[in-house]
Formats: C-alpha cells, sequence, structure tokens
C-alpha cells in the first residue's frame, strides 16, 4: 500500500465518521438515545474521537471496527426509532456478524431493540432535578456529566449548587473551575455567568447557586425545585443522622460521594445497585477506590472464588494532604504531598463487604498516596479456590467488560506502553491492564488502573440515575 493510499482510505474513513456525528446527536437529544461503540460513548465526539473508539475494539475483539460496517448499523437504529436507552454499535454489529439466519442488518437490529422500540418504547418523561452540595473536585465533575446528560432533555438536570459564599465574584470564579480544569482540560461548550442573579448558565442550562452554611437554611422549593436528588460532595456527614439534614423541602433522596458510615448503604454501580430499596432515601456511592476493587472481586469470586486476598492500592495525592510539610491530624498525610510516597490507610478493603455481603474471603488493605494529581492504581492479590492461568483469568475479564452487568464499570487493556496518565477521563471505574496481570496456580495478581476523578464521578452519575428512575436500558442485551 502506498503512502497516498493509506491516506485515501483514513479520508474516507474520517468522512464515514463525520455524517455519523449529526445523526449520534439527533439520537441523543430527540430520542434520549445514547449509542457507544464496546461502552465507549459516541456522543458529542469529534471525528478522530469516533475513529478511535472504533480502534479500540481491537483490545476486545482483536481487529478494528469499520466505521463503514457501522454505519449501516447506525441507519438501521434511525429506522427501527427507538425510545431512551443506551444503543452500542459494536456489539450490534459483533451480533450481527455471529448470526446465521440470513437475516438484513436492518432486520437484525429491529429484533434487538424490541424492548425499546414499538408498543414497548418509552418516550422521554423530562427530567430530574439534581442539586450538589459542594463544588470541589468531584462535584465539578460531576456537574459536566450532567450537563451532558441534560442534552438529551430525559434523565437528570442540575438545576442548583449550594456552597458558602468565598467572597466577592464568587459565581465569576466558581463558573471559571468549572470552565478549565488543570487535569480534565476545558468544559466542552460554553459557559455564561449571570452574577446578578447568582447563576450559571452551561450549555443552556441554568444552574442556581445558593448560598448556607448548613443544610436547615436552605428550602429550595423557592428555587422551582421538587422531587429532587442531592448529591453531597462535602463528605462532613457521612451518617444517616448527619445526611438526613439535607432532607428539606424539595429534596427527595440524598447520595453521598464518601464511603457512609452506620447502616448507610454504600453503593457500587454494576454490582449492587439493584439491592437499592425504592423507600430508601439515604445512601453512599462509597470510595473511588472500592468503585475500582468491587467489580474486579465480584468477576473473580462469579468465576473461581475468593479465599483470601490483599489489595495495595497507589493513589494519587488528594486535597486533604499538604502541598508542603505542615500539621495535618494525620501523621504521615502534613508531609508535602507533591514530594512524597506516604503510607495511608484505607477503607476500601473493608467497604468491599459491604458492597459484597455474601462474599466469604476476608480481604486486607493499605494505601501509598503518590505524586501525581489523577488516576490510580490497585494491586489486588488474590488466593483463589481454583487453579486457573493467565490466559483463562484475561480472557474471562476481557469478556466480562464486553457482556453482563460489569460491563460500564470494568475496562479492559492490552496496551504494552500504558501508563496512568491515558486513563485520565475514563468513564470506567476500573482498567484491568492485562499485559501486567500475574498469575500462578490459584493465586492472581491483577493490577487495576482508575480515574479516581473522573470515573468515579461517573459512577456516581450511574447511582443517581438508577435510584431517580432515570436510568435506560443497555441494547443489545448480552
Amino acid at each position: 500500500m502506498t503512502q497516498n493510499d493509506s491516506f485515501d482510505r483514513w479520508q474516507a474513513r474520517e468522512r464515514d465518521a463525520e455524517e455519523m456525528i449529526p445523526v449520534i446527536g439527533r439520537l441523543h437529544r430527540d430520542k434520549g438515545v445514547t449509542v457507544t461503540v464496546h461502552s465507549k460513548t459516541l456522543v458529542n465526539k469529534s471525528t478522530t474521537s469516533i475513529l478511535k473508539a472504533h480502534r479500540a475494539a481491537r483490545q476486545v475483539e482483536g481487529e478494528e471496527l469499520s466505521v463503514a460496517e457501522t454505519r449501516p448499523v447506525l441507519r438501521a437504529v434511525v429506522a427501527a426509532d427507538p425510545g431512551p436507552s443506551r444503543i452500542d454499535l459494536g456489539m450490534l454489529l459483533v451480533g450481527f456478524r455471529a448470526d446465521r439466519r440470513g437475516l438484513s442488518v436492518e432486520e437484525y437490529v429491529a429484533e434487538q431493540l424490541a424492548p425499546v422500540t414499538g408498543a414497548n418504547k418509552a418516550e422521554p418523561s423530562g427530567p430530574r432535578d439534581v442539586v450538589l452540595y459542594g463544588f470541589g473536585r468531584i462535584g465539578r465533575l460531576v456537574a459536566r456529566l450532567l450537563i451532558e446528560k441534560a442534552e438529551s432533555n430525559t434523565g437528570l438536570r442540575l438545576r442548583a449548587v449550594v456552597v458558602r459564599k468565598s467572597g466577592d465574584n464568587d459565581v465569576t470564579k466558581r463558573a471559571s473551575l468549572l470552565r478549565r480544569d488543570s487535569i480534565h482540560g476545558a468544559f466542552q461548550g460554553s459557559i455564561v455567568v449571570d452574577e446578578g442573579n447568582d447563576t450559571i448558565i452551561a450549555n443552556g442550562n441554568e444552574i442556581r447557586f445558593i448560598y448556607a452554611g448548613s443544610p436547615d437554611e436552605v428550602d429550595y422549593t423557592a428555587y422551582g425545585i421538587d422531587n429532587a436528588i442531592l448529591i453531597d460532595n462535602t463528605g462532613r456527614w457521612r451518617d444517616r443522622a448527619g445526611l438526613s439534614q439535607h432532607l428539606r423541602p424539595g429534596i427527595d433522596k440524598v447520595v453521598l460521594t464518601a464511603p457512609g458510615k452506620g447502616d448507610v448503604p454504600n453503593i457500587v454501580h454494576g454490582v449492587n445497585q439493584d439491592s437499592i430499596a425504592p423507600s430508601e432515601r439515604i445512601l453512599s456511592c462509597a470510595s473511588c477506590t472500592t468503585n475500582a476493587i468491587v467489580p474486579a472481586v465480584k468477576a473473580m469470586e462469579d468465576e473461581f472464588g475468593i479465599h483470601s486476598g490483599h489489595v495495595e492500592t497507589v493513589h494519587s495525592f488528594t486535597n486533604d494532604q499538604n502541598l508542603a510539610d505542615n500539621y495535618h491530624k494525620a501523621d504521615r498525610r502534613g508531609r508535602a504531598a507533591t514530594l512524597n510516597l506516604v503510607i495511608t490507610e484505607t477503607g476500601a478493603a473493608s467497604a468491599i463487604k459491604k458492597a459484597l455481603p455474601d462474599l466469604d474471603a476476608h480481604i486486607s488493605g493499605n494505601s501509598i498516596r503518590v505524586p501525581t494529581p489523577d488516576v490510580s492504581i490497585a494491586v489486588l492479590n488474590l488466593r483463589l479456590k481454583r487453579e486457573t492461568s493467565k490466559e483463562e483469568v484475561l480472557a474471562y475479564l476481557r469478556e466480562v467488560s464486553l457482556r453482563g452487568p460489569l460491563k460500564r464499570a470494568i475496562d479492559f487493556t492490552t496496551a504494552k506502553d500504558a501508563v496512568s496518565s491515558d486513563f485520565i477521563g475514563s468513564r470506567s471505574a476500573v482498567i484491568v491492564d492485562g499485559n501486567a496481570a500475574i498469575v500462578n496456580d490459584d493465586n492472581a495478581i491483577l493490577y487495576l488502573w482508575y480515574d479516581n476523578e473522573f470515573g468515579y464521578s461517573t459512577q456516581v452519575v450511574r447511582v443517581v440515575q438508577s435510584v431517580s428512575g432515570t436510568e435506560v436500558p443497555a441494547l443489545p442485551a448480552v
């Protein structure tokens, strides 16, 4: 193949991807449909990002997906006229290739999308109000995700943020933090500040900033907010009594973005969100590390059984550490975060039992904070109940990342040169590093990358979707 041939093929793929963009946008905006390729969203993505998502299929399918092949699948999706849902073009294409009944792509796609088409189609019911209490690292990333969700006019809509006023031009300064992020880059869209009304308008969404020193100072109905989900990003209260303070007029449920204490349910989406009682009004999304470890532990327990284990997390530094040596209530966390490896405790191991109460294995844990601002890795050392091989473990985990309830939580990579910064912005709770895994007989050591900011924020939004009744079916069902 000549250089010109290669360039011509690239341009042809670009044209195919460009033609998909408006179709994907209309499905999302008008129908509440999120189009993905092997769980990677194509909504609001550039031509190059769509092509990269197709290339990433080599990790799971052994070959790159062709945009020329997924375009007809996308056209068939449009023809099926689905209701709100997540539709995976990659999985539809793989299923169509394997089907031996002689169906056309239109017939096959219509069959797979039957749960959300025709008489089964649910029309968009309008968004559910969400309030953020606190606007720190996780709060701002959750805000970005909620603004993205609002574009489909279904699901969730961020209505307000509750903070303590920091001084003059408070809304302008907070808008700047939302607009630009040193780790995650610029906000994708438009942000306009209305200082007079304490409001940020992000991609057309009006977000009111409410200034209060405590939950009991706010009547949310005074702002037109009703039946809302409140997400507490402060971590100030972690038990039921403290979090119950948020159950003010206009607030229906409270979701904590930190490990809950006492009888507060700790939820890891993909694992135990179905255990939430409809009457439950207070719950926790556990920690970022718990969200990374639990799906992998669940997957390994289901297939191989676990006798015991230990997890060591190598975690990026966080805002509770000091930039320079200074007083801190924790002994080691007072030392300069950007200059030291800092041994510290983690509650993630004990939190596994809360998310997986039927797990009879004891798993211990510890943590080391390191001088990187984002993306962490957990080293999960398991003694299994049966002997296996590295090939079997990795083939199984690759399959789990593609099909079943854990596919959105678990991603999989075989990139030989992967490093932590490669996973900034990952929407998975955890990414299994296939090349780093070590398996000897009944001992398996897994290296699990996770974006402890964005990946966790994505899990938080998924939990909120689940408890708010706005979670949509994911198709094809595999």
